[in-house]
């Protein structure tokens, strides 16, 4: 494959020009205007494109956010929480901000023979199926389509789907302790639809994320399909290659994504997957919720 060398040089001067620009983000906090793009055209010495592919990138990544007539302003600081924290426990350690649910839909209805193979029971044996808006401090993060075996939650209310932590009620109102979840995520773009409930415009790029969850008995309890916005979520992976002092080695063993032999025997690898939800410009940060989050 050949490289066109014009191409080449306008998408490195892109990058130099955007890391000049989170250059002056990091300088500056929250709410601040950065400067003009003619001001930025000049000090930078680029066309007004080039500039403009550059901002476009960043506003779409969540730390610039244009208001029209007035500028350009740095978003709001990112908020972290860490989707999976330990192996032993299925735990979500607590973000700040306050996530809340709208219920779209709230049935009973065969699973289907999709659903049913995934969580491993009869097409014809009932679900509660539950779509739900997830909102974070008021503002709209996700939409999300939950499938759950009828019989294990035969008395599931709306109030345990709008309110709290979805997987605290299955434990404590209906003695469903779950164990693992395995989650798929992919980028995808919001249908029109779609983008109305996010309030964003229609294929606006996206994350879709698939879990399916399991008890202790590893019996599937959970099946869920969610859609975050593109613009307020990404995901960060830290990677423990080594042990640390005073911690016992791991079993041998290969894990997803390293391949065998890299690392010694006897050392561990750990995972850790973090959801960062990007603030608005005024003040809404992240909190806890979602399939990224939890339920």
């Amino acid at each position: 494959m050949e490289i066109d060398p014009a191409a080449s040089r306008a998408v490195l001067k892109r990058e130099r020009v955007r890391d000049a620009i989170l250059e002056l983000i990091e300088g500056r906090r929250p709410g601040d205007a950065i400067p003009s793009e003619r001001a930025l055209c000049a000090e930078l010495g680029v066309s007004r494109p080039t500039l403009r592919a550059a901002v476009d990138q960043l506003v779409v990544a969540g730390l610039l956010v244009r208001e029209h007539g007035r500028g350009m302003f740095v978003a709001a600081e990112k908020i972290t929480q860490e989707l999976v924290s330990d192996r032993q426990t299925f735990s979500l350690p607590q973000a700040a901000g306050t996530w809340t649910s709208r219920l779209l839909e709230f049935s009973t209805l065969p699973a289907g023979a999709r659903v049913g193979r995934r969580l491993r029971i009869s097409p014809a044996a009932r679900i509660r199926y539950v779509a739900r808006l997830r909102l974070v401090d008021g503002s709209p993060m996700a939409i999300e389509y939950l499938h759950v075996p009828a019989d294990l939650v035969p008395d599931l209310t709306s109030d345990e789907l709008e309110n709290g932590d979805l997987y605290e009620h299955l434990g404590e109102r209906h003695g469903i302790q779950v164990s693992e979840a395995v989650q798929s995520i992919e980028p995808t773009v919001v249908t029109r639809d779609e983008a109305g409930l996010l309030d964003v415009p229609e294929l606006s790029p996206a994350l879709l994320f698939e879990r399916l969850t399991s008890d202790a008995q590893d019996r599937p309890v959970e099946y869920v399909h969610s859609i975050y916005r593109g613009d307020r979520y990404r995901i960060v992976s830290r990677l423990a290659l080594g042990p640390r002092s005073g911690h016992p080695s791991a079993r041998d063993g290969h894990h997803p994504g390293i391949p065998p032999g890299d690392f010694l025997p006897g050392e561990p690898v750990t995972f850790s997957t973090r959801g960062v939800v990007a603030g608005d410009l005024f003040g809404h940060g992240g909190g806890r919720g979602g399939v990224g989050p939890a339920t």
